[in-house]
């Protein structure tokens, strides 16, 4: 640096391409290189990348799924001990055990544990918060949000060399690659 300062720690190289077809096919190739810690940023959704970056599918909606039917199954189980065990008061005749009496708290119940799931889960599997990434400290990255597209690869991918993953990145039509630190 010229400031005299030391260099932080690396954490990964960043490439710049120009368009969507660019990146995509970019991405094809990083991800047929056997890379593993590494990422797209597209200033906006390109079709197609998840696959072309060899994404997995979530298990998000199984978790939310389990989720949702136990606090269904536990607030239908609640609800019954409640007024048949608990408080067993008749009321108007009805019988200590009355399904449509429970099923507006049983179905908001149900509704509740699944949103929570499903929130909660998305910033846990996504690693949020995350107030700061090194991506950051790039000039070129502010442009991700308008009109840029980029690929980061992590130095703690296996596969990380700087000189072949840096070349790699650049045959592959990248117009800038630059180091990333933390």
């Amino acid at each position: 640096m010229a400031d005299g300062l030391s260099k932080g720690k690396l954490w990964g190289i960043l490439a710049q391409y120009e368009d969507p077809a660019a990146v995509f096919h970019a991405c094809e190739k990083v991800r047929d290189s056997g890379y593993s810690q590494w990422d797209a940023c597209t200033p906006f959704p390109v079709h197609g990348l998840d696959k072309a970056m060899g994404v997995k599918p979530t298990k998000l909606p199984w978790a939310v799924l389990v989720v949702g039917l136990a606090g269904s199954t536990f607030m239908l189980f609640f609800e019954s001990w409640a007024s048949g065990s608990a408080y067993p008061f008749i009321v108007g005749g009805k019988p200590l055990f009355s399904m449509p009496a429970f099923v507006p708290v049983w179905y908001e119940a149900t509704v509740l544990s699944s949103c929570l799931t499903a929130f909660f889960g998305n910033w846990v599997l996504n690693g949020l918060p995350r107030p700061h990434h090194p991506a950051f400290n790039s000039k070129r990255f502010e442009r991700v949000t308008d009109d840029k597209f980029f690929i980061m690869v992590e130095a703690k991918d296996p596969l990380f060399n700087l000189e072949k993953t840096s070349a790699l990145l650049t045959e592959m039509g990248a117009t800038s690659v630059e180091e990333l630190e933390n």
